[in-house]
């Protein structure tokens, strides 16, 4: 339960704004007054804080990272505990933690566990108030820059894919970013945005949204929207939305708010500008994926382009792109425009054309938005519609309604900042749930649960928001649901929904008018208990639970009270004459009733209730019947359904029981009485008896009374007749004639289950009766269910738990008054303080039956066991069978005593502390806090007693578990030691709580919590959660005494048993005790360091295959594998251990064996021993430390024991490196040893892999043995040493050129040969890139800036001159090097690693890819040794290269490249030498490339020129410039060879090559036209690189960068097109290529063909990229050619392209100006166009483009579009038409339902004025053209709106009815919208029908089949 679970109430009483503590201590006084014992007061556990944090302090100081890792765990015990914590502490705690996770060269797992920590103390849950306000903590975030950098860009020669540190960073930065300055924006800004470029734009995007702090957006926002127009990217949309989402949320008061002037000023709509909030929601739209037109599948590219770019792909976050928006809607709604006005229904427009409709709803630009955006996918929330939108559209409706009831909660309290101007109003609320709730309830009954609840969820809000409107439609839907038995899922819809919207039901202050529908609807609920439906009867479970959880079911109807009178006035209801209801709500027929009446009608229904109780019942009875018989491994009723079934029938039972009034308690309890006296069935025993217990919780005394001495007679008279004494042990299906005795034991369990006291006067009876079932019940079910018995007793009388959860206090429930007239509270809501909770808490009496039950039960049985165990050798069945019962009957008293006695401290014979360098001082200990234990004085005789009794059970168990080990008959044993481990499981873990159990009742909380919850922050809730808010409380505070428990000499003995017995020969023992020894190792305080030594031990030469096998997966268990992993006494043993495991052949353990090996990897890292041994210096931590020193006593650190533990920090470090030289050498022995299997050979040099360390020299030997082994023939061996070696020699890299640990550690080290470069002007430094090098030049390989802005300075290489050595290595690693260096130059080295790497792959679907191990490999060894051998390597490779063999080939290939990369820092002669040898043969090499070399040579070539300056390579590159570029050859291969290398050269030097771009581009162009296909591909992907290089936007500064984003409208230059005159040029030609077409079958030989084709391809390439905006100016002026070449039929790829292309320009998001522009184009397209083909291909591409960018569209655009539509409903093609009327209806329902009415006149009129000619007449077709346009227009207007039937609909049957015989098309085209119509309606025909007259139904009728031929 974290600090904020649990809702935070303010203080009782009137205090005047009180402090954020003073707060916080009355909050936690209703916790404390909630608890039936003392707790510890305030200051009591700010002395424990202090001790914590002592301890935190002193391991920070001495850098003991992993002890103080488990310090952190008692400060989140302590924080559990929810004591108040002074903003200060938490303050300087927060700062301790952020600089702990910035110490650079620790393990992540470590830094993650303290960035938890951090995020526990800042508790910034979303809704919650925050504990630290930005005036009381301020973080510096520049440490944490300079770590991040590392992890954002790793060195690829160490990359790990696996490591996640860069996502815990990134999270810190998100935590903590409200507490970066806002001073420091322009900092950042200056620092991130030079390096945010095109490659690593998905890198700096999350970084700038993690790290920007919420105020002063002014600042950054303009920049960030400006850069999100211009990349095409899924990331950056999910960043950015979530940022904007957040900032919306953030400042919705603008500058009242937290901020003050930091806040954000209001703009046109929210603090957004107009602009912005288009982009806003039209990216939201964008997220919906809603198919429109042809669109099926996904509705954008973006996510294309980020697949493409890999930069980022470490960087994740899961980002709800939906709940951003819904945040953005809800919180940028005010007044802040006119109040739209309806049309009246007859307004005609001027001169033919519509009008135009003005205004917002209610007043508010953010309404409109969302009405509009509602209006567009409302069709997609029928379950008819279903698709992978439906989730995301629910998705959407439930956020918006979550955050709008969020928003209006806020601001209904005092504390609300936003000004009244600006806060949502009546009339806002209204037209909000008025536009979700038809979307609501279509998706209501969606067939996906999942979208389902969302949906009800969206109601739930809805219905409390604005209960008249939207509960008299879900009743009607209930009611219409409930009755129809034929459509399950209506029905579990309807029940779900019903659940969700109780409160308002049965609340008549929410909505007057729901209490009488209680009693129906309950009614209608009993056939929903179905066995043969379980999801039906689960739901219909749920919604009894949720309604009678508020309710007393009792008549009222004879209490003959008046009403008008008494309970809450009409004032304190919300009535709705707050705003006059808008036009057209329709109302429906519900009467409004006045309070007296509506409270009379309620008070009526509920003579019902004695009725309703009856049946349910009686139909529970008939489903307890039905059940399949109780069988299986755990002895269950049928499968998991049946199981859900009964849990929630006795969730239900047990809230009816509880609410029943004393009448119908007495009736239900004589009914159950009856059946269960004169009923045993065996297949219902487990549910009958939890029935009875629900009975039993509620009023204790009646139930036993009832039923006790029924059940024992029952019981003795069963046993004496021979029940249950079959022997058996293990579990079996129950003995018929048992049936009875199960029966009775059970309903006695459920008597027992609860009230405490209620069984004292019963003590004699109960203790009688369980001596006789210990002794007579001999079958497994039978005595197993006596120790459920005894065990249930015992909680029962001597456990702490709360009393009646009833939803009144019990003085309230009991009062005369309120039970006359308890309808009006029904619902009632409390606060914590009012609630008043009962406790059974023992009594002395109930003490001495617990102390009785042990005595006369326990231990008894506990000396039948000790007398069995003295002669164990010569047991038979008998023996057995009375072992294990009786063990059972002891394991069950102990087993309900888990807070009977609390522990003293004990006394630890084996604390295992390696005290020459830990402190026992610093181990970790529980927090003792009171805990309601019964008894807690040892000096009390009772507890002594109890004491001594548990640890004779604990002395047996231990006798019983070695007696097993040592016996030799151990497989007729088995039964009998599982029962041992059992009881060791009950003795060492029967104590407070278990961690499972307490998550378990916090989640329910939470649930039980959440379900009455409007918002977040709403402290009233029913009585129910308060009880369970108050178990939970106590139950952390039992949970708290569980853990870090010590361990007795007792305790070891038992572990070490428990340990033997994972080890034993029979796999049911083992896995039962492995699972109890994982979880005791979770509890005892260094258990898992007691137990390893068994374990290895066990893995030794000569044991069992079985204790091995016990032994690898006690290992291999997570927790205690990271455990041994990272303890100095086991680290090597535990490697060592695995690898020792060749002896035993058995393909199991050998398969287990790697398996651990594989997962040991991870623990294997660099900072793993570096962690332990830490060496670095820590200011900053010792700064934050000593910070913390003022904020508690002076007494705070005890400075000897600080003292103590520095010194032996010192040791541990000292013997950390001795065992990390200790375990390298040991595991390098093992591996060469000449006996070592391969397997484990790989297994080791992975191991040892993992193990180099960048601080540490690599020993000589190490050296060696990697680089013996990169000849080994396995291919896997090789490819992990090669690694190495890299690892190897970057580290001796790095070491060499790090002047300090630190630069070490953060990768800061610098290269004697680099320097900075400062850029003053970037012009001249460009210019200085083109020029050859200086004297005094610098080699810049890697740009990574200059894109937005150029950074002051930028890293660049110095030249190497012969003769020079500037590079000079460590010198501690040169005997390392000198090993390496011999081997390699050993005559046949490269000999033979050439053929091993020349070999073809032996796994089947080898691929030819460059291995880029393998030239990392080359490339290190020519870094680090120069060119010595450089002459026998070439000779070796040179045959290779040119081998025809292609795998011989790629080996040379990749030696070549290894080489050329790695000797960029040679002397010119070396390297000339070189380049010479590898000019001189590129012709050659060129000729040779087969197409199925070329992508790997491809792939060489890119590697070589990527990331190198080009004059590097000038040998290379100008060969490549030479190369002659042909487009028309006779060979398309031979071709395309030269253009493949000519755009890798492109690709790779990018800034460097643009100024001689321009006239390969004019060469591109101008071979638009190649007569290859494939070389026109070359075209395009030519074309779309050279303009993505082109784009290089950048200013001078980050100033003038922002400022150019603030006043500029294309701040990036994404609108100038650098190659629009060459596009120009083309456009001019195209008219005249297009009449020299020729014809079919050459036509895709003509030169329009060909390049239109390149052209488009152009096109769909650059739109899947992250530059995709580029295109835009392109595609925009060639979009009338592409419509054009949209209709030639003659070439199906040109069409098909035309058309992709046209979709394609909806699937990214335009820049704003383009989308008015693209539509006049395809409006100009429609109208002007002489050919039909073009309208039909353009209008469906039209509605696609119309729908993606409707926000953006002006009111002027639609009237374009809907212009253009009505002339196409006329067009002279029929099949234009048709589509043309498809179009309009969606557009109708996207946009123009306003002009819904003015167009319905006009087609009517337009059919009723044209007649029909007969088919001579010449004017037949015109009029046939004309009225078939008003027959559709009319069609049109009915399929606007498929899922209702609108006021207008039914008066067009009778315009169309008589039209329907008339000739095709119009008789087709009605006959197809009436089906059309129909199918959404079938569902709700019953009603619908009802909007229609007889003769409109005829009219209808007519329209489906045509009129009769009789008629």
């Amino acid at each position: 339960m974290e600090e904020d679970e649990i809702s935070v109430v303010d203080s009782p009483g009137d205090i005047v704004d009180p402090s954020a503590y003073d707060k916080q201590r009355a909050s936690l006084q209703t916790y404390l007054d909630s608890l039936p014992y003392e707790s510890e007061t305030v200051e009591d556990m700010q002395d424990r804080l202090e001790g914590i944090v002592e301890k935190i302090y002193i391991c920070a100081k001495s850098k003991s990272w992993l002890v103080l890792s488990t310090c952190d765990g008692m400060l989140q015990c302590w924080m559990l505990m929810r004591y108040p914590m002074q903003k200060t502490t938490r303050a300087k705690l927060v700062r301790l933690y952020y600089e702990l996770c910035l110490v650079p060269g620790v393990e992540p797992r470590v830094l993650r566990s303290w960035a938890d920590m951090l995020s526990r103390l800042l508790a910034n849950k979303p809704g919650l108030k925050r504990k630290l306000e930005t005036s009381d903590l301020e973080l510096p975030w520049k440490p944490l820059w300079r770590v991040l950098q590392k992890e954002l860009w790793p060195k690829s020669s160490l990359e790990d894919s696996s490591r996640n540190l860069v996502n815990i960073l990134l999270f810190v930065a998100e935590q903590c970013k409200r507490y970066y300055p806002a001073s420091e924006i322009p900092s950042m800004l200056e620092t991130f945005i030079p390096l945010l470029t095109k490659e690593s734009i998905l890198t700096m995007v999350p970084v700038l949204t993690s790290f920007m702090p919420p105020t002063h957006t002014h600042l950054y926002l303009p920049a960030l929207f400006k850069i999100w127009e211009a990349f095409n990217s899924g990331v950056v949309d999910d960043r950015l939305m979530e940022l904007c989402g957040d900032l919306s949320e953030e400042h919705v008061s603008g500058t009242f708010g937290d901020a003050g002037e930091g806040g954000a000023v209001w703009k046109d709509v929210g603090i957004w500008t107009e602009d912005q909030w288009n982009t806003l929601v039209g990216k939201g739209l964008g997220s919906m994926n809603v198919p429109v037109g042809a669109m099926r599948g996904a509705s954008n590219t973006s996510s294309h382009a980020d697949l493409l770019d890999k930069s980022g792909y470490k960087i994740k976050k899961t980002v709800s792109r939906i709940h951003a928006l819904s945040k953005i809607l809800v919180y940028s709604m005010r007044l802040d425009g006119e109040i739209r006005e309806l049309l009246p229904p007859n307004v005609k427009g001027k001169d033919g054309k519509l009008p135009k409709q003005t205004g917002y709803i209610a007043g508010s630009k953010a309404m409109g938005s969302l009405d509009r955006l509602i209006t567009s996918i409302e069709s997609f929330f029928h379950p008819s519609n279903t698709g992978l939108w439906t989730l995301s559209l629910t998705t959407l409706i439930q956020r918006l309604s979550a955050e709008f009831t969020k928003r209006w909660k806020e601001e209904e309290q005092e504390t609300c900042k936003t000004p009244v101007t600006h806060r949502l109003t009546p009339t806002i609320r209204r037209s909000f749930v008025a536009v979700l709730k038809t979307p609501a309830l279509l998706a209501m009954f969606s067939k996906d649960p999942v979208c389902m609840s969302y949906a009800q969820g969206a109601l739930r809000s809805l219905a409390m928001l604005e209960p008249s409107l939207i509960m008299p439609e879900l009743l009607e839907r209930a009611y219409g649901g409930l009755e129809v038995v034929n459509e399950t899922h209506r029905t579990t819809a309807v029940l779900s929904m019903l659940s969700g919207i109780s409160r308002p039901l049965v609340t008549e202050q929410i909505w007057l008018g729901g209490q009488k529908h209680i009693v129906p609807l309950l009614e209608l609920c009993i056939p929903g208990i179905d066995l043969n439906d379980p999801v039906k009867t689960v739901c219909a479970t749920m919604f009894i639970v949720s309604v009678v959880q508020h309710i007393k079911i009792a008549d009222l109807s004879q209490s003959g009270l008046s009403f008008s009178a008494d309970g809450p006035g009409d004032d304190m209801m919300d009535t709705d004459d707050v705003d006059r209801i808008p036009d057209g709500t329709d109302l429906g027929d519900t009467p409004r009733l006045s309070r007296a009446e509506e409270r009379s009608l309620a008070r009526d229904s509920t003579a019902g209730f004695a009725d309703w109780v009856v049946s349910l019942f009686r139909r529970v009875f008939a489903l307890y019947e039905n059940l399949p018989e109780e069988g299986g491994r755990k002895n269950t009723t049928g499968g998991k359904q049946e199981e859900s079934v009964l849990k929630s029938i006795k969730s239900m039972l047990d809230v009816i029981c509880l609410h029943l009034s004393d009448q119908l308690f007495d009736l239900v309890l004589n009914l159950v009485y009856d059946y269960a006296t004169t009923n045993a069935k065996s297949n219902a025993v487990r549910a009958f008896g939890q029935l009875v217990a629900c009975l039993a919780r509620t009023r204790p005394e009646k139930t036993v009374t009832k039923f006790l001495t029924h059940c024992i007679a029952q019981i003795e008279d069963e046993l004496k007749h021979g029940a249950s004494s079959i022997r058996t042990t293990s579990t079996h299906a129950a003995v018929p004639s048992d049936t009875t005795l199960h029966w009775n034991m059970t309903i006695l369990r459920g008597c027992l289950g609860y009230g405490g006291s209620a069984l004292i006067p019963y003590k004699r009876q109960i203790i009688g009766l369980l001596t006789l079932l210990v002794e007579k019940t001999k079958s497994e079910r039978g005595y197993t269910g006596t120790g459920r018995l005894i065990t249930r007793i015992l909680h029962t009388v001597g456990g702490t738990y709360p009393l009646n959860t009833r939803f009144l206090n019990t003085d309230e429930w009991e009062d005369l008054g309120s039970n006359k007239n308890h309808s009006t509270q029904w619902g009632r809501l409390y606060e914590p303080q009012d609630v008043t909770i009962e406790w059974h808490v023992p009594t002395d009496e109930e003490i001495s039956f617990v102390l009785d039950i042990i005595e006369q039960i326990g231990r008894p049985a506990l000396q039948v066991v000790e007398t069995l165990l003295a002669n164990s050798s010569a047991w038979d069945n008998i023996a057995r069978n009375d072992f294990c019962r009786h063990l059972h009957a002891c394991r069950a008293v102990w087993g309900g005593l888990p807070t009977f006695i609390k522990e003293q401290p004990k006394e630890v014979v084996n604390p295992c502390i390696n005290v020459d360098q830990e402190l026992s001082e610093l181990l970790v200990t529980h927090l003792d806090v009171n805990a309601g234990f019964t008894l807690t004085d040892p000096n009390d005789i009772r507890y002594q007693k109890v004491v001594r009794r548990r640890q004779h059970f604990g002395l047996v168990i231990l006798r019983a578990a070695a007696t097993f080990r040592n016996t030799k008959n151990g497989e007729d044993h088995i039964d009998a030691v599982i029962g041992v481990t059992r009881a060791i499981d009950t003795y060492l873990l029967t104590y407070g709580m278990s961690r499972s159990e307490f998550d378990s009742l916090q989640k329910n909380y939470a649930q039980a919590r959440d379900l009455n919850r409007s918002w977040v922050r709403q402290q009233e809730n029913s009585r129910l959660v308060f009880v369970k808010r108050a178990q939970v409380y106590h139950s952390g505070r039992v949970y708290m005494q569980a853990l870090y428990r010590r361990r007795s000499e007792l305790d070891d003995k038992l572990l070490h048993e428990l340990v033997e017995l994972s080890l034993s020969q029979y796999t049911r023992i083992r896995r039962q005790a492995q699972s109890v020894l994982h979880t005791v190792s979770g509890y005892y305080v260094r258990s898992t360091r007691f137990f390893l030594p068994s374990l290895f031990k066990a893995l030794e030469k000569g044991n069992d295959p079985d204790r091995m096998k016990g032994a690898l997966y006690v290992l291999w268990s997570k927790g205690i594998a990271a455990y041994a992993l990272a303890d100095q006494a086991f680290h090597k043993e535990y490697l060592v251990s695995i690898l020792e495991c060749q002896h035993e052949e058995k393909p199991s353990i050998q398969k287990l064996v790697n398996s651990l090996a594989q997962d040991c990897l991870g623990h294997l890292d660099e900072e793993a021993t570096h962690t332990d041994a830490y060496a670095l210096a820590t200011p900053s931590v010792d700064a934050a430390l000593d910070d913390l020193l003022s904020e508690f006593s002076s007494s705070f650190v005890d400075q000897d024991l600080l003292k103590v533990a520095l010194r032996k920090s010192a040791i541990r470090v000292k013997n950390r490196e001795t065992i990390y030289q200790d375990t390298v050498s040991s595991i390098l022995q093992l591996a060469v040893r000449p006996t070592t299997h391969w397997r484990y050979l790989q297994m080791a040099a992975r191991f040892l892999c993992g193990l180099l360390r960048r601080d540490v020299v690599t020993p000589p030997e190490l050296a060696k043995f990697f680089l013996d082994q990169t000849t080994s023939p396995q291919p896997t061996i090789r490819a992990i040493v090669q690694r190495a070696i890299v690892k190897v020699l970057t580290f001796v890299k790095i070491r060499s050129f790090s002047r300090s640990k630190e630069e070490l550690w953060l990768d800061k080290w610098k290269n004697p040969l680099a320097q900075e470069a400062s850029i003053t002007s970037p012009q001249q430094f460009l210019e200085s890139l083109q020029q050859p090098l200086a004297q005094d030049g610098l080699y810049h390989d890697k740009i990574q800036t200059g894109f937005l802005v150029w950074k002051k300075g930028i890293k660049g290489y110095k030249p190497v001159l012969d003769g020079e050595n500037p590079l000079s290595w460590d010198a501690g690693s040169l005997p390392c090097l000198d090993v390496i260096k011999e081997a390699v130059q050993h005559k046949d080295y490269i000999q033979l690693l050439s053929t091993l790497w020349g070999q073809e792959s032996s796994k089947a679907g080898g691929t030819l890819d460059v291995r880029q191990d393998n030239v990392l490999f080359f490339k290190y060894l020519a870094k680090i040794f120069g060119d010595e051998g450089l002459d026998q390597i070439l000779e070796i490779i040179d045959p290779l290269l040119f081998d025809a063999d292609k795998y011989k080939q790629r080996a040379g290939a990749e030696i070549l490249a290894g080489l050329l990369r790695g000797s960029k820092h040679w002397t010119p002669s070396s390297s000339n030498k070189l380049w010479l040898w590898t000019t001189s043969r590129l012709d050659r090499l060129v000729g040779q490339i087969k197409p199925e070399t070329l992508s790997f040579w491809e792939a060489i070539f890119l590697h070589q020129l990527n990331k190198r300056d080009p004059r590097r390579n000038q040998a290379l590159v100008d060969w490549i410039m030479a190369l002659p570029l042909e487009f028309n050859g006779n060979s398309a291969f031979e071709m395309t060879k030269p253009l493949c290398l000519f755009e890798i050269l492109v690709d790779a030097q990018g800034i460097y090559f643009n100024p001689k771009a321009e006239p390969y581009a004019r060469l591109f162009f101008e071979n638009a036209n190649s007569g290859y296909a494939e070389i026109r591909q070359h075209v395009c992907h030519g074309l779309y690189v050279l303009l993505s290089n082109q784009w290089q936007p950048w200013r001078s500064s980050t100033e003038s960068f922002l400022a150019a984003c603030d006043a500029e409208q294309d701040p990036l230059q994404i609108r100038t097109a650098p190659y629009m005159k060459f596009v120009s040029q083309i456009l001019a030609k195209l008219p005249q290529w297009r009449e020299e077409r020729l014809p079919p079958p050459r036509v895709n030989q003509s030169e329009y063909d060909k390049v239109g084709l390149t052209l488009l391809q152009w096109i769909w390439i650059s739109a899947h990229v992250p530059t995709a905006s580029l295109v835009f100016p392109y595609a925009v002026a060639m979009m009338p050619e592409i419509l054009r070449m949209s209709e030639l039929n003659d070439s199906s790829e040109l069409q098909t392209y035309s058309s992709s292309v046209l979709y394609i320009l909806s699937a990214v998001t335009p820049p704003v100006e383009y989308v008015e522009a693209i539509l006049d184009n395809f409006v100009t397209a429609v109208k002007s166009s002489t050919s039909w083909r073009i309208r039909l291909h353009a209008l469906p591409a039209l509605v696609v483009f119309f729908y993606r960018n409707l926000l953006s569209i002006s009111q002027d655009g639609v009237s374009k579009v809907m212009d253009v539509l009505l002339d196409c409903l006329s067009d002279e093609n029929v099949e234009v038409r048709e589509m043309a009327s498809k179009v309009f209806s969606g557009v109708i329902r996207c946009s123009q339902r306003q002009n819904i009415i003015p167009l319905k006149h006009r087609f009517v009129a337009l059919a009723q004025k044209t007649p029909l000619p007969p088919r001579r007449d010449p004017a037949y077709a015109e009029s046939l053209r004309i009225l078939h346009s008003a027959i559709l227009g009319i069609c049109a207007l009915i399929e606007s709106l498929p899922y209702s039937v609108e006021p207008w609909m039914p008066s067009l049957t009778e315009v169309l009815a008589p039209h329907a015989t008339d000739p095709p098309p119009i008789s087709t085209t009605i006959r197809k919208c009436a089906s059309e119509f129909k199918k959404p309606h079938q569902d709700t025909w019953h009603k619908d029908q009802l909007l229609f007259d007889e003769e409109q139904l005829q009219s209808l009728s007519s329209m489906l089949v045509g009129t009769s031929y009789y008629a």
